[in-house]
């Protein structure tokens, strides 16, 4: 009778261990999908902080240097282009800076053009309200949960950051 108690509790614990495991797989992977998430909403973060509250920035022009050098201090640690990338393949010109403001007649928030008549401040035209920082293509990110499909999704975090302030 002893022989067949033991075997069952063998047989138990044969089918429960890849359930334990595939917890705790899940668990691992969770933990790194949300380090990565808050990880990258910092980088977006600190680009558009950094930018907002510098003076003389040209949102409008792609290589003004101000803008080149958040980017690559958010993405490699450093204002140049010398450091290794914080998180893999997220390079700097995957990140997107947008300009908004409040629409005085409709109380919402809206795309800055770069105009006179926009945002465009070296044409005369008035500053932005929010700095907005995204990556608009997503940050590709795969699962790997033993004997589970790998699956990719895409991470979108956006950041508003208030123009001219600390």
């Amino acid at each position: 009778m002893r022989t067949r108690q033991r075997g069952n509790s063998l047989l138990e614990a044969v089918l429960f261990v890849p359930i334990l495991g595939m917890l705790l797989f899940g668990t691992i992977e969770f933990a790194r999908i949300t380090w990565t998430y808050f990880t990258l909403q910092k980088m977006l973060y600190s680009v558009g902080r950094y930018a907002a509250t510098q003076t003389g920035v040209n949102f409008c022009d792609e290589a003004d240097p101000i803008v080149t050098d958040a980017k690559n201090l958010a993405t490699r640690g450093v204002g140049d282009s010398a450091g290794d990338l914080i998180l893999p393949a997220l390079t700097p010109d995957l990140i997107t800076i947008r300009l908004q403001r409040m629409d005085p007649e409709t109380q919402q928030l809206a795309d800055c053009e770069c105009s006179a008549t926009g945002c465009d401040v070296a044409q005369g035209g008035r500053g932005p309200d929010f700095v907005v920082v995204t990556v608009p293509d997503g940050y590709s990110v795969r699962t790997n949960i033993p004997f589970v499909p790998s699956e990719t999704f895409l991470l979108r975090p956006v950041v508003r950051i208030p123009h001219g302030t600390l």
